[in-house]
């Protein structure tokens, strides 16, 4: 009778970084009791574990909803159970470099509302932070508690094909999959714990805490007992299974506009027993739908006046209006100038090398290496308008030369990052997959970075789109001690 082969014996990451096993000469050795009981699972278990997780995710309605899919109202956002270990040392590294751009972030967006310091030493062009269409006037002088703008933010890092992390993106507005990082450590203990036994995995149960704790210190001042509410646009949102997450994790009330009203400048909730204040408001609306009288009158989903009662200081916002201005794709180029300008410090994590194409060397550049380049929109999000020029057919890439010429100010370039792998089970065997990684920072009077971060995979064979818009899934994220 021959020798059972471990899971792992015909795995191959090739040439990328491994996050379960390294590369040649760079074994990942925090990760090796992992896989030697990874290696030590039959692959018939395996799957079946992975069926009952997916029928337990539907169960639970742990979902989100795809806008350019008509049958995919309440899609799982599919669950590989293949964990990503991250080493303490890479911790260190991304929870200082998360914390350092939390800090440029808001003190970015304190300047350009204040004293504009920033602008008039030409460190980042005017025109792309007073023209931006993120950039609000009606925050311009206003004081927020703390300095803080940026309550909630979600930095995009991948990590290259030498180990090394990068950041992609910065989302300062509503960052959405912090739910999916609970509840897939929750899922992975329910259904491997022989496979975290008596390894010593940093918890990330007491997000719900920390937030909650951050946003009653922006609540106003004298004020007992802060009443935080979490604000949705409703069901057909697609992170609507977040936000009823996230208000029970805080033991908050999930409310929808027509719950609250304003009244001498003040935000009060409809209850049954009369109204009763607000003080913190976690809005997960964006800023144009937040207040009809100060922004879009049509909007039917926010709070009429509630605009008016953060100006005068009797509500606290999370996240401020006007933050979508410092995570802009265009001004992320600039985020490494950002954070020496401020904190006179080098950036612990760098960008993605980036060219802009508003400007004309950044535009010569990427119209001359469009097929060695990604190349995105800046206005989108959740991986639409992408073209991957190494991957792109003669006639998307014509396509996309066509609208960057168009309109240049709308887009960015970058080359391709060779994002780090991770065995993910696909059919009857593990194959290597593209992850990232976003990891979530709270911030009211001191910055947390909750350990660990949602590790978004793309399922298909060599895809780098890793957006649960795009098809990509999900994995648990397990910080080492």
């Amino acid at each position: 009778m021959g020798r059972r082969r471990g899971l792992l014996s015909g795995y191959s990451a090739g040439s990328d970084w491994c996050e379960l096993s390294g590369r040649r000469g760079h074994p990942a050795r925090h990760a090796a009791l992992i896989r030697k009981r990874l290696s030590a699972l039959d692959i018939n278990d395996l799957k079946q574990r992975a069926s009952d997780a997916e029928r337990e995710l539907h169960n639970l309605g742990i979902t989100f909803t795809v806008y350019s899919d008509k049958n995919a109202i309440d899609r799982i956002l599919p669950f590989d159970v293949v964990p990503r270990p991250l080493s303490h040392e890479d911790w260190e590294i991304i929870d200082s470099g998360v914390k350092q751009r939390v800090a440029a972030i808001n003190l970015f967006l304190h300047d350009v509302y204040h004293d504009k310091m920033i602008l008039k030493d030409g460190v980042v062009p005017k025109d792309l932070v007073l023209g931006n269409e993120n950039y609000q006037p009606a925050m311009e002088g206003l004081a927020v508690p703390h300095g803080t703008y940026v309550h909630i933010c979600g930095i995009d890092l991948v990590r290259d094909e030498k180990g090394k992390f990068n950041v992609l993106e910065d989302n300062g507005r509503c960052p959405s999959g912090v739910s999916y990082v609970v509840e897939n450590r929750h899922m992975m203990m329910r259904a491997f714990p022989d496979l975290s036994e008596g390894i010593d995995i940093l918890p990330v149960s007491d997000y719900g805490v920390r937030l909650h704790q951050a946003l009653v210190e922006i609540a106003p001042p004298n004020r007992q007992e802060a009443q935080v509410v979490l604000l949705s646009p409703g069901v057909y949102n697609s992170a609507y299974f977040e936000h009823i997450f996230l208000a029970r994790e805080m033991g908050v009330p999930l409310v929808e506009g027509s719950d609250l009203f304003v009244e001498n400048d003040r935000v009060y909730m409809k209850t049954t027993e009369g109204p009763a204040r607000v003080d913190t408001i976690y809005r997960r609306i964006s800023d144009d739908f937040l207040d009809p009288k100060a922004f879009n009158p049509a909007s039917m989903l926010g709070v009429p006046g509630v605009m008016a009662a953060y100006a005068r200081g009797n509500v606290g916002l999370a996240n401020a209006i006007g933050t979508g201005v410092a995570d802009d794709k265009a001004v992320y180029a600039y985020m490494p100038r950002i954070i020496r300008y401020y904190l006179d410090e080098d950036p612990i994590i760098a960008n993605v090398p980036t060219h802009i194409c508003r400007e004309k060397e950044g535009l010569a550049y990427t119209l001359d290496h469009l097929e060695k380049l990604v190349v995105k929109p800046v206005g989108e999000s959740g991986g639409y308008g992408i073209t991957v020029g190494p991957h792109a057919s003669k006639r998307q890439l014509a396509q996309c030369r066509a609208a960057v010429k168009k309109d240049p100010a709308n887009y960015i370039s970058q080359p391709m990052v060779h994002l780090s792998v991770c065995p993910t089970l696909i059919g009857d065997g593990l194959e290597p997959r593209h992850v990232d990684l976003r990891p979530f920072a709270v911030t009211g009077k001191d910055t947390w970075v909750l350990p660990g971060g949602l590790s978004r995979v793309a399922l298909p064979r060599g895809s780098l789109v890793v957006n649960s818009s795009q098809g990509g899934g999900s994995k648990d994220t397990w910080v080492l001690a």
